[in-house]
């Protein structure tokens, strides 16, 4: 669903709405407050704090009569108070507690229902930064359980199947009178394939045993991360499926005849490029593509008589660690006011 509300975007405290209004504190009314610096007589200083609730596990089902909708979410809360007076005098009269965050989670799913990840956290983070004067910024993490509809001959009408074949997972931030700031993410993609894979032609020295590798299995498991530059026109379920596709896309490439990779760091440019290509409300994009190694056993070392069988059947050793680990980030270049 496309970003919607403007009143996302800038969150300030209202002392209008009846149902906004700001609980009292006697520490705003009091100046200010007693903060590490001045405890410490200017030695320390707090440079940052906060606190929230992790975990916190919802279930959200939507049903429109036969024809039910479920998704399932893993919330994290956090918050940044104007004062340190509960650091450094355990003074809490400004604490919002946890377990009412974690409340505030639940009437929220209730009240405004559940879209998509990021506009969850956006609902939660504004409620937070209208509610209490005293927030002066606000952070939630969202993480998605990869359920999808299960398929008995046709779609199912309430019946889901989990598919772990990604996490999906946002965390949507917003410090008060400023713009909330969105980024999203994909983890724990695996994937390999057999062909089609090399590295050659890399530095040679005496530091180098490894040789050139013109055919090689490539896996990896992908994480990526990227901010939205636009959150008013933006599909974020659209926009994650894109990211999924455009890698498995370049990493696989058509069913019958795939696509070269010479090197990983070619295959994750290709996949960041589409990405930029096909959503223009995304600024940038970071790709993490470690190597999980299947390496060659040599069969050299053993008897005719024991290795001789079906040429086809190749034999390989995963290696966890060490790992490559290769990363880049593709962002959109400022346009020239000129």
């Amino acid at each position: 669903m496309p970003w919607a509300s403007i009143n996302r975007i800038y969150a300030k405290p209202s002392n209008t709405s009846s149902m906004e209004v700001p609980p009292s504190s006697s520490s705003l009314k009091a100046g200010p407050a007693l903060t590490a610096s001045a405890d410490s007589g200017g030695r320390f200083e707090l440079s940052d704090h906060g606190y929230g609730k992790s975990a916190v596990k919802l279930l959200h089902v939507q049903r429109d009569a036969d024809y039910h909708s479920i998704r399932e979410y893993e919330v994290f809360t956090e918050l940044k108070l104007h004062s340190e007076t509960a650091y450094v005098v355990g003074d809490n009269k400004d604490v919002v507690a946890t377990d009412s965050q974690k409340n505030t989670v639940y009437l929220l799913a209730k009240k405004h229902g559940v879209k998509t990840p990021e506009e969850f956290g956006a609902v939660v983070v504004s409620h937070f930064l209208y509610m209490y004067k005293q927030v002066v910024e606000a952070r939630c993490k969202v993480v998605e359980y990869p359920w999808e509809r299960l398929h008995a001959e046709a779609p199912h009408n309430h019946a889901f199947v989990f598919s772990p074949t990604a996490t999906r997972w946002c965390q949507v931030s917003q410090a008060r009178h400023e713009a909330v700031t969105v980024k999203s993410g994909l983890s724990g993609l695996r994937v390999l394939k057999t062909t089609q894979s090399a590295f050659v032609d890399f530095v040679q020295d005496e530091y180098t045993t490894l040789t050139d590798a013109a055919e090689r299995i490539f896996s990896t498991v992908v994480e990526a991360e990227w901010i939205y530059d636009n959150m008013r026109t933006a599909d974020f379920d659209n926009a994650w499926l894109t990211v999924k596709d455009a890698i498995l896309d370049k990493f696989a490439g058509p069913a019958d005849i795939g696509v070269y990779s010479p090197s990983v760091q070619h295959t994750l440019y290709q996949a960041e490029k589409t990405v930029l290509e096909k959503v223009p409300e995304i600024n940038w994009i970071k790709m993490t593509m470690p190597n999980k190694h299947y390496l060659n056993i040599d069969m050299s070392k053993f008897p005719a008589n024991v290795t001789k069988g079906d040429p086809n059947h190749n034999i390989y050793q995963p290696i966890d660690k060490p790992a490559g680990l290769i990363y880049a980030q593709l962002r959109r270049k400022p346009k020239s006011h000129l």
